[in-house]
Parts: structure tokens; C-alpha cells; sequence
């Protein structure tokens, strides 16, 4: 009986080996995610911890499959897709974007990140139909899927490309836009500093986050996408998603399916 266990035991740690060498090159788990995105992680200034659901599926993965962590912060979505895409990373946390197909492997949706519009006080807009009108001047980060969607889309507003959301609250009360498209949390996060200014009460999309691998390593794609399957049915995924705390983030549906912007 001992000697079966500890073939069963064998059994499983080389499974475990054999799926941390699909995912990672070495011992540890390199995993990079977008720094500017609150609704993937966000940093305690106080504790220096990172916390959300994407912190929270990068130690899961690496502690699941007996790999060191090594979790850093990227500035913009092209960095996170460059540093996969050129081996300095084994996985990302990123958008899927039609734009970006062919530069890494994106896994399935895990979560979906819900986007709109910050207008200032008194704005005529009151919904997101009313967002691309002739005359408008709509902001968005530049790279950011809501940016990236709204310049494919928009047919009559023009979209102002924006370097960070530091100025926003100012352009946005001096008239040099007359809306600022993000997720949720960033919108609720400006308004707090962006006086007499309201989001709007419905979304413009949901962004589909997903982790990313790259081109040449099928083998990691299919076990990150078994890892999302497996944390999805657990409950850990919610819980993840609940932890986090972010606004306007709701777990994605099991399946295949490719959200993202409606152009």
C-alpha cells in the first residue's frame, strides 16, 4: 500500500512539473499586469501590496504549480504584449483587443471589465448614445481598449488621445473634452477630484480580460485556459473578482466567447 501511494504521489508531482514548465521557462512565474489599470490590480501605498483578481490568479497559478512569483507592473497594454511577446515575461494580464491579434496568444475571457463615460456637470449628455455626435470631443487613454474602440467606431466625434488621467479633470472643466471614456473604477476614481462631474449611467462595452502567452508556446495557453476553467468552477475566481473589490468588474461566463468593442 505504501509503495502504490507513493507512486500516486510520484504521479502527481511530475504532472505538476511537467504543467509549471508549459507555463513557466524557470522557477518562477514571471507575470506581468497593466499598473494603470485599477479594475486588474492596484498597489497599497501603505503596505506595498497588490491586490485585485489579477494579483490573485498569478499567485494561484504559481502556487499551484510549486513556481516562485515574480509579479511587475507595466505602464501601458503595448508593454505588458511586448514584454510576453519578446520572452521577458511568461504570462500578461491584458485586454483582448482585435488589434493586438498575432503579437501573443490570448486565453479565454476570465473577467469582464464594464466601460463609460465621465461628463462634467451640467453636460448635455446624459447617456451613451448621445456620446458621438458632430462637435464632440470625446478623451481616452491612448492604447486603452475603450480608445482603441472609440477611434475604429465613432463616426462623427472626435476622439482625444491623452497621456494619463492626471489632466482629465482639468480638460474636462475647461471645455477641451467634453467626456472621458474608462472603466468604472478609473471613472469613479476621477470623479472624486473632478468637481460637480457624473458618469453615466449606462456602458459603452465590457472589455474581456485575459491572460496572455506567447505565439510559440501552445502548451501554455492550453493550461492557462485549463487554470481559468478550473478557478472559474471552484468559486475561487469570484471570490478573486470580490476581494478585489474593484467596481463595474463581473466574472466572465464559462465558454469561448470573444467580447470586446461592438464596432
Amino acid at each position: 500500500m505504501h509503495r502504490h501511494l507513493t507512486i500516486a504521489g510520484l504521479a502527481l508531482i511530475l504532472a505538476a512539473q511537467a504543467t509549471a514548465s508549459e507555463i513557466a521557462s524557470g522557477d518562477t512565474l514571471r507575470a506581468v499586469y497593466l499598473s494603470t489599470n485599477p479594475a486588474q490590480a492596484v498597489r497599497d501605498a501603505v503596505t506595498g501590496e497588490v491586490r485585485g483578481a489579477s494579483a490573485s490568479l498569478a499567485r494561484e497559478l504559481a502556487a499551484r504549480n510549486r513556481l516562485g512569483l515574480e509579479l511587475v507592473p507595466i505602464q501601458g497594454p503595448p508593454d505588458v504584449i511586448e514584454s510576453v511577446r519578446t520572452g521577458r515575461a511568461d504570462i500578461g494580464f491584458v485586454a483582448y483587443e482585435a488589434t493586438r491579434v498575432g503579437t501573443v496568444q490570448f486565453s479565454q475571457t476570465y473577467m469582464l471589465v464594464r466601460q463609460s463615460f465621465l461628463v462634467p456637470g451640467g453636460s448635455p449628455i446624459a447617456r451613451v448614445a448621445e456620446i458621438d455626435r458632430i462637435g464632440q470631443k470625446i478623451g481616452g487613454l491612448r492604447n486603452d481598449s475603450i480608445t482603441l474602440c472609440m477611434k475604429r467606431t465613432f463616426r462623427q466625434a472626435a476622439v482625444i488621445e491623452l497621456q494619463s488621467v492626471a489632466d482629465v479633470a482639468q480638460k474636462l472643466a475647461g471645455g477641451e473634452i467634453d467626456a472621458f471614456g474608462a472603466n468604472r473604477q478609473t471613472l469613479t476614481n476621477l470623479s472624486r477630484t473632478a468637481e460637480r462631474s457624473q458618469i453615466l449611467p449606462d456602458d459603452f462595452f465590457h472589455v474581456p480580460q485575459t491572460i496572455i502567452v506567447p505565439m510559440e508556446k501552445p502548451e501554455a495557453l492550453a493550461a492557462v485556459n485549463a487554470f481559468i476553467d478550473e478557478v472559474r468552477a471552484s468559486g475561487f475566481l469570484q471570490d478573486a473578482i470580490d476581494r478585489g473589490g474593484a467596481i463595474g468588474v463581473v466574472m466572465a461566463p464559462a465558454g469561448n466567447q470573444r467580447y470586446g468593442c461592438p464596432g
